[in-house]
């Protein structure tokens, strides 16, 4: 299924759509994505009839309506749908980050400490985080990791901050498996 070929508009609502749902667990109304995206609700309607046509939303008739992902959409932008994932907290300038977590962290240059990145898979929308912003990720289940960094980059798209690591630690005892 992940063969299809979205366009960068598409992935951005199918990833609105996901992380709105995933909030609220309950249709999501068109004006709510169209809010997310900044885009206009008679555009995000047209792009959900071509996503409609690809199986990855399907449409809630009634008042209550709106649009759910299928499983396909996760499947399409390579999003792993956990029942009870593990909890791993995002804070974001001191403050944790409500609706969010870390589905993964990939470390980059570690053999260069003063170069190191990590770049931080969220579930939920990283729209309010910005270059520059103060982020510590974890503690992690297992290992206990926690991560401060600076925001230098992210992908709203795909849902990834990429953060300057200034921290990084563990404590030394075993870790729990």
């Amino acid at each position: 299924m992940s063969s299809i070929e979205l366009t960068s508009s598409q992935k951005s609502i199918l990833t609105a759509l996901i992380n709105l749902y995933g909030e609220q667990e309950d249709a999501v109304k068109g004006e709510a994505i169209a809010e997310e995206v900044d885009r206009n609700p008679g555009t995000i309607r047209n792009q959900m009839q071509s996503l409609k046509a690809l199986q990855l939303v399907e449409g809630v008739p009634g008042p209550k309506g709106g649009y759910k992902p299928t499983s396909n959409a996760y499947e399409a932008l390579d999003i792993q749908r956990m029942d009870e994932p593990a909890d791993v907290p995002i804070s974001h300038e001191g403050e944790q980050v409500e609706g969010t977590n870390v589905d993964g962290i990939d470390l980059s240059s570690v053999h260069h400490p003063e170069l190191c990145r990590a770049e931080i898979h969220v579930q939920g929308s990283v729209r309010d985080f910005h270059e520059g912003d103060s982020v510590t990720v974890g503690p992690t289940p297992l290992s206990k990791l926690v991560i401060d960094g600076t925001v230098d980059g992210k992908d709203d798209t795909a849902n990834i901050l990429i953060l300057r690591i200034d921290d990084m630690r563990a404590p030394d005892e075993p870790a729990e498996h």
